[in-house]
């Protein structure tokens, strides 16, 4: 094991699960959970940090702000205390309270905007509030996770070599869209290297990222209501759009052996079988899926049975939930 100083140095780049032996579907799940941030949003927070420092952005007494639903504010957190800076992100009601509490332990601040936009979400109203406390102190340094190269190069020079090492007969590559960061770093350098690799985008319905109809949605992660800069449709091959309904299955069912992933990577699953039993039906391509998150930030909301109930209610009836979320017992 590695010895570090800093906390963006260690990140597990090599681990799969075959999820043919867990869920019958011929897909290696790329496990990218496996660092202190607890993502794969680690990899831009460092890179757009280190970006803007290099660029000279980053002053004595700046701080750092960001719109995040969750897991780049944890990561960035984690950065700007490695590194001494201040942070502030800027989230919305969605955001899992463990993500707050975790971005608060590391000393960042967390505001959160509760005004929807004009598509049913948040990130319109999250990014109109970052612009007006960036014009009125320039202490305040934007990010923009949305816009920013850095974003999909961190993807570009770690995620997509990994993968390519690992497997040079790569097929098909499932990423999931939020920002596009990871899918567009991917796409780009395969396509650069002239890999012929299919490349499928995941998207959450509700999402307007590829032209969808705005939705609500409830689950943080993949997904936006207002269309990110980094997107570029000429590095994409398909897209698959996954009711939020088949998320939780699919992450249920997951959990059901052992694995607790996030919601983002239910998405990313459920996504790619349902792609695959349609496009090679009883057929064993080289497949990889990119699984963003790991489920213990969840908790309190897909993997309780009264926030599913509240939120989907008979949608979800086929889920075997319990009565209660715990049974109380008495001891004579």
């Amino acid at each position: 094991m590695p010895i570090i100083t800093a906390p963006q140095e260690f990140n597990v780049e090599d681990l799969y699960v075959d999820l043919d032996a867990v869920l019958g579907c011929p897909i290696y799940l790329k496990c990218e959970g496996f660092n202190f941030a607890g993502s794969v949003k680690l990899k831009a927070a460092a890179e757009m940090v280190g970006a803007a420092e290099r660029d000279g952005l980053l002053a004595p007494g700046s701080t750092i702000v960001e719109s995040s639903s969750g897991n780049l504010g944890v990561a960035l957190s984690i950065i700007a205390a490695a590194k001494s800076h201040r942070f502030l992100c800027v989230t919305d009601p969605r955001c899992n309270p463990a993500s707050m509490r975790l971005m608060r332990a590391m000393g960042a601040e967390v505001r959160v905007v509760a005004a929807q936009d004009a598509n049913g979400g948040f990130l319109q109203s999250r990014i109109r509030y970052v612009r007006d406390l960036c014009a009125s102190d320039d202490r305040y340094v934007w990010l923009d996770q949305y816009g920013n190269a850095a974003n999909w190069k961190a993807h570009y020079h770690g995620t997509a070599p990994a993968i390519a090492r690992r497997f040079p007969g790569l097929e098909v590559l499932f990423v999931g869209a939020g920002t596009t960061g990871t899918l567009m770093g991917c796409a780009r350098y395969f396509r650069d290297r002239g890999h012929p690799v299919t490349i499928v985008a995941v998207d959450a319905v509700g999402s307007v990222t590829f032209g969808g109809i705005p939705e609500r949605r409830m689950v943080p992660g993949l997904g936006t209501s207002t269309r990110p800069g980094l997107v570029d449709e000429s590095f994409i091959d398909d897209v698959v759009h996954v009711p939020e309904t088949d998320t939780i299955r699919t992450v249920h069912r997951l959990s059901a052996r052992g694995f607790l992933f996030g919601g983002s990577t239910g998405t990313v699953v459920s996504g790619a079988a349902r792609w695959l039993a349609e496009k090679y039906p009883g057929e064993r391509p080289v497949t990889v899926a990119i699984a963003p998150d790991l489920g213990e930030r969840y908790l309190d909301s897909i993997y309780e049975a009264s926030w599913l109930r509240e939120h989907f209610g008979p949608a979800l009836a086929d889920l075997d939930l319990p009565d209660t979320d715990v049974q109380e017992i008495s001891v004579p």
